[in-house]
């Protein structure tokens, strides 16, 4: 069972397909060395026929015909590797140790009719030319050893192939083992969460090899995962007790409108009663769902060259009038400037919303500040006021959806303007720190410089 495993695994079918691809390139190199080996083989075969023939035609010039005879004949004797004809011009053998053959000019491959087929010397490579007499002149040489060269190159190929395509198998096999292990670990961890423990997490090898990096990749992915349902679960059960007082309100209202009131006047006001709730319930749907597109990074397309120091400039000139109101006060020191890439509606609704938490949450005369620096191409934009603070164990749970200091909920807002803060700081790969401002609250965001200015 475990072999057909195996056998189905994508790093055996990778093996086999990288060892056809090692045979083929073997194939290709065995085409090129066998051809090539060849062709030197016979050039040298060539050169020393010619070299042979142009000494003889060398050493009988226009001598006569015997003469030349004997000449051939001598060589004969004392060159036994070579295979000389002379023929005359009927065809006539007149010396050397090959039989008449056709009287063909230039370089030929030539059988000899021998009554041993295993003979060495049956297959002769040479060169004929035609003398000035009429007569034909060949000489030639064995190609045996060239034979055995080709058969030698064919015997190590196929051995070759062959050990190629064992170790590749084995290879294979050994590394699907290996691999099919570490699957198999994934695939019951992977069970384990399906089935519905989200504490499960996949084990690291040590090795550091890319299955720990894959695994590595999956745990943080279920850590960011389990988070997301746990806070999943507190949104849901925040939804329920937030939304319940409105709803019960709205019910209530409703409810003594239609048994009690009976002027025109009277229902008017239950009516606008009534849609004050619905808008604030709106209202928290609406930031919810605001989160939710902006957690998404969907708005990052809408990404383009913001004047970040215009956009700090809105927000206090907006918030300004409602600190005076509360006998706040707000001092802003951003010099000009500064850009950043990213969305201009949502930095705005980013700094609108701490400046709304900083007048809302602080009592009169409160001083607030608002202040920017850039410095090594990063921006530090900074909130703080010195109004009562937030203790250092709730700085992180305030950025927690529908959280409220207030735990009675008696101030009016739903817990989402640090949440919604939060994600938008996400969004533009920055966060929110909130620090000490002795006294006070001092909230700080890091964004990233534009590169172009």
């Amino acid at each position: 069972m475990l072999r057909f495993k195996i056998l189905k695994t994508s790093s055996f079918r990778l093996t086999l397909l990288y060892a056809a691809i090692f045979c083929f390139s073997f194939l290709i190199l065995f085409g090129v060395i066998y051809w090539s080996t060849a062709e030197f083989m016979r050039r040298q075969i060539d050169d020393t026929v010619s070299s042979e023939l142009a000494e003889i035609v060398a050493n009988a010039p226009g001598a006569h015909v015997s003469e030349t005879a004997h000449l051939v004949d001598d060589l004969t004797r004392r060159s036994p590797d070579f295979f000389y004809l002379l023929q005359a011009g009927d065809g006539t053998v007149l010396a050397g140790n090959l039989p008449p053959m056709p009287p063909e000019i230039g370089r030929r491959e030539w059988m000899r009719a021998v009554s041993d087929p295993h003979d060495q010397a049956r297959i002769i490579r040479g060169e004929g030319r035609r003398l000035p007499d009429g007569g034909y002149l060949f000489v030639g040489l064995s190609t045996y050893q060239l034979r055995e060269m080709q058969e030698a190159i064919r015997r190590a190929f196929f051995w070759g192939i062959a050990a190629t395509v064992l170790l590749s198998l084995a290879g294979g096999a050994v590394m699907s083992l290996n691999v099919l292990g570490r699957v198999e670990a994934l695939s019951r961890a992977s069970r384990d969460i399906v089935g519905g423990d989200l504490t499960g997490r996949i084990p690291l090898s040590g090795s550091n090899d890319e299955f720990d990096h894959l695994a590595t990749s999956l745990n943080g992915m279920l850590d960011r995962i389990e988070g997301l349902m746990e806070g999943l679960r507190q949104v849901s059960s925040d939804i329920a007790h937030d939304l319940r007082t409105p709803l019960t309100r709205l019910r209530q209202r409703v409810e003594r409108a239609l048994r009690k009131e009976t002027s025109v006047r009277s229902l008017q006001e239950a009516l606008a009663g009534t849609l004050r709730d619905v808008d604030s319930i709106l209202e928290t749907f609406g930031a919810l769902l605001r989160i939710a597109q902006i957690e998404s990074s969907a708005r990052r397309a809408n990404f383009d060259t913001v004047d970040l120091t215009e956009v700090l400039k809105t927000a206090v000139e907006v918030y300004a009038s409602m600190a005076e109101d509360k006998g706040q006060t707000i001092a802003e020191a951003i010099p000009p400037g500064l850009v950043v890439h990213g969305d201009r509606e949502l930095l705005l609704q980013l700094f609108a919303n701490l400046l709304e938490n900083a007048v809302r949450h602080t009592p009169r005369s409160t001083e607030i500040d608002v202040s920017a620096t850039a410095a090594s191409g990063l921006i530090d934009v900074v909130v703080a006021d010195n109004g009562p603070g937030i203790p250092e164990h709730l700085r992180t749970r305030v950025f927690r959806r529908f959280y409220r200091l207030d735990a009675s909920r008696t101030t009016v807002g739903s817990g989402l303007g640090l949440s919604l803060a939060a994600a938008v700081a996400s969004l533009h790969d920055s966060a929110i720190t909130l620090e000490d401002n002795r006294p006070g609250l001092r909230a700080t965001i890091r964004l990233v410089q534009n590169a172009g200015t």
